[in-house]
C-alpha cells in the first residue's frame, strides 16, 4: 500500500476526472513520477494514498511507459508540497521589475465571463477550450490572471501549460522566468506583489475548480466572511476528514488525535540535541519530536485538563497551540489540515462545522464559527531542544516513539526541503529580516506585533536574566518566553521571517543593542 505525492492531474487524453477521485489520484500520481527529475516519491505502508489494485497500476503503468527502473522508497513521506526538493524556490528568483498595471473595475464583461465559464467547464476534461481562453485574453481585463494562475496549478505541462503561460503572459504583459519551478509560483508571485484585485465573481469559479479535485473542499466556501481567495492555493494533498479519533490511513496529511505520551525518563530514545516544540498547560508540560510533527502537521489532544489543537506549518516553521474546548458553547473544536495553502501557510480547519481559520491568527473566517466572529485562544509553543526542555521541565511528558500507532519516523522527514526559500507563492516579504530567518513573534497587550530574532535575541540572553524591550520581557526559560511588566507570560510562536510578517504586518523587530 502505497502513498505518493501528488501534484498536477494530467494525461487528459487518456483518463476523465469524470470517473471518481480515484482517477484523479492516478493522474496526479503519472505526472509526478513523470516530471520530476530523480523519479523520487515517499511511501507509508500504515497510509494508503494510491490503495489496492490502482496504486499497483500506477507504479505498472511508470515503469513499462517511461522505463523507470528505481524509484527511491522511504518508510515514511516526505510533506507533500506538490514539489520535489530540488524545485526549491528562493523568492528572490522570481521578482520581476513590473509597473503596477491599470486596472478596470466593476463585472466583468458579457463575453469574458461567458468565455471564462466555458474555460472552467473544460478543466480536467480531454482539452481546455483554447477558443475561450483566446477571448478571455482578448477582453483585455487583467484581473482574470488569477483564475490563470489558478489553473496553472494544476496544468503544469503538456499543451494546456503552454496556452495557459502564454495567456498569462499576454495579459500581464510578464515573461516568464527561466526556471525549472512551476508556473504557479512565479504567477502567483506577480499578482500578490501587485496586489492586484479580483472581479466579484472569481470565488464561484475558483470553487468549481477546486470542489472537482476534493469535493471535501465545498463547505469551506460557504459562509465566507472575508476570505481573500486570491492566497488560496493547493497544498498538493487533500483534505482530512476522518472522524475524531481515527488515526487511520487517509489520503491527506494525517492529524494524530489522543496521542499516547511518555515520561521524560521513557524519552530517552530521543536524542537530547533534537528539536521539541514544548507547551505548558496548568502546570503539565508536553514536549512534542519536531520530526514527528513534521509527519502529522497537526494533533488534537488533551493537556492540563484543557483540549488543544497544536497545527505545525512546516511551511512556515511554525508550531502553535489553540484551546478548543468551550468555543461558542458547542462541541469540541477538532482541528484539521485542509490541503490548501495561503501563502505558503497551511489551512486548517475545524472537522465539526467546516469552520475554516486562519492558522496563524486562530481566527475563524468561514462557516458557522467564522459567522460567529469566534477567534481560538493561544497559549505559546516553544520550540527548544529536548535536553533544554527535560531541564526546565523534569516532569514533562514526551510524544510516544512510535507515535501511538506503530509507526517509525525518519529522522529527517523534510531533508532540507526549505532551504533555498519558500516553495510556495508568498508574495512581496517585508525586508527588515531575511526570508527565513526565524522569529519568535508576540502580539502585546497593546495589540502591537514584535518580533525577536531567534539567534540574536538568544545570544544577548547569555549570561543576561532578561531582555526588557517595549513594555515586553525576555527571558530563556527552557526556550525563549515573554512575559508583561507584571510576569504574566504571553503567547508567543516560531516563525520564519516571512510568514510572521504576512500576518502580522505591522512588525516591530527588536534589534540587539549594538545594532541600534
Amino acid at each position: 500500500m502505497f502513498r505518493l505525492k501528488a501534484d498536477a492531474p494530467q494525461f487528459r487524453s487518456a483518463l476523465e476526472m469524470s470517473a471518481g477521485r480515484e482517477q484523479v489520484i492516478l493522474e496526479s500520481v503519472l505526472f509526478w513520477l513523470i516530471s520530476i527529475g530523480e523519479h523520487r516519491y515517499n511511501t507509508a505502508v500504515s497510509q494508503g494514498y494510491c490503495k489496492g489494485g490502482l496504486g499497483l497500476l500506477a507504479l505498472v503503468f511508470v515503469v513499462a511507459w517511461t522505463g523507470v527502473t528505481s524509484l527511491q522508497v522511504e518508510t515514511n513521506f516526505l510533506e507533500i508540497s506538490g514539489l520535489p526538493i530540488e524545485n526549491a524556490i528562493s523568492v528572490e528568483s522570481i521578482s520581476q521589475d513590473l509597473a503596477e498595471p491599470m486596472v478596470p473595475s466593476g463585472p466583468l464583461a458579457s463575453t469574458t465571463q461567458l468565455a471564462l465559464t466555458n474555460l472552467v467547464n473544460t478543466v480536467f476534461t480531454n482539452r481546455l477550450d483554447a477558443g475561450a481562453l483566446e477571448t478571455v485574453v482578448a477582453g483585455g481585463d487583467i484581473r482574470v490572471a488569477w483564475l490563470l494562475a489558478d489553473l496553472l496549478r494544476f496544468y503544469q505541462r503538456g499543451p494546456e501549460r503552454d496556452l495557459l503561460v502564454t495567456a498569462f503572459s499576454r495579459l500581464t504583459r510578464s515573461e516568464p522566468p527561466v526556471s525549472r519551478h512551476p508556473d504557479f509560483v512565479w504567477t502567483f508571485n506577480l499578482l500578490i506583489g501587485w496586489d492586484l484585485p479580483a472581479w466579484e465573481g472569481y470565488s464561484a469559479l475558483k470553487r468549481r475548480i477546486y470542489v472537482a479535485v476534493d469535493a471535501r473542499w465545498d463547505p469551506f466556501f460557504e459562509d465566507d466572511q472575508g476570505v481573500d481567495w486570491r492566497m488560496i492555493t493547493w497544498g498538493g494533498v487533500f483534505a482530512d476528514s476522518r472522524p475524531y479519533g481515527d488515526n487511520g490511513p487517509c489520503d491527506c496529511i494525517p492529524a494524530l488525535d489522543n496521542i499516547t505520551t511518555t515520561s521524560a525518563s521513557g524519552g530517552d530514545w530521543y536524542g537530547d540535541e533534537q528539536i521539541v516544540f514544548g507547551v505548558v498547560v496548568n502546570g503539565e508540560a508536553l514536549a512534542l519530536p519536531r520530526h514527528q510533527m513534521e509527519v502529522h502537521e497537526m494533533v488534537n489532544l488533551t493537556l492540563g485538563g484543557r483540549h488543544l489543537g497544536i497545527p505545525y506549518c512546516t511551511l512556515c516553521g511554525s508550531a502553535q497551540a489553540y484551546f478548543t474546548d468551550g468555543v461558542g458553547g458547542g462541541e469540541r473544536v477538532v482541528l484539521r489540515t485542509s490541503g490548501l495553502l495561503s501563502r505558503s501557510n497551511k489551512v486548517m480547519y475545524d472537522l465539526v462545522t467546516s469552520s475554516v481559520f486562519n492558522t496563524f491568527t486562530g481566527e475563524a473566517v468561514t462557516g458557522p464559527l467564522g459567522a460567529a466572529a469566534m477567534v481560538l485562544e493561544q497559549v505559546s509553543v516553544v520550540t527548544t531542544t529536548w535536553g533544554n526542555w527535560k531541564v526546565a521541565h523534569p516532569d514533562t511528558q514526551i510524544l510516544a516513539e512510535d507515535g501511538g500507532v506503530g509507526r517509525t519516523y525518519l529522522a529527517d522527514p523534510l531533508r532540507g526541503r526549505d532551504d533555498q526559500g519558500p516553495i510556495f507563492p508568498v508574495g512581496n516579504i517585508d525586508p527588515q529580516l531575511p526570508v527565513q530567518e526565524k522569529v519568535v513573534g508576540v502580539v502585546s497587550e497593546d495589540g502591537r506585533p514584535v518580533a525577536f530574532p531567534v539567534a540574536a535575541i538568544r545570544e544577548t540572553l547569555v549570561g543576561k536574566e532578561e531582555v526588557r524591550f517595549g513594555g515586553l520581557v525576555v527571558r530563556l526559560a527552557g526556550g525563549v518566553r515573554v512575559f508583561d511588566l507584571d510576569g504574566v507570560e504571553l503567547p508567543t510562536h516560531e516563525a520564519f521571517w516571512f510568514a510572521w510578517s504576512q500576518f502580522h504586518p505591522s512588525t516591530l523587530v527588536w534589534t540587539p543593542p549594538e545594532f541600534r
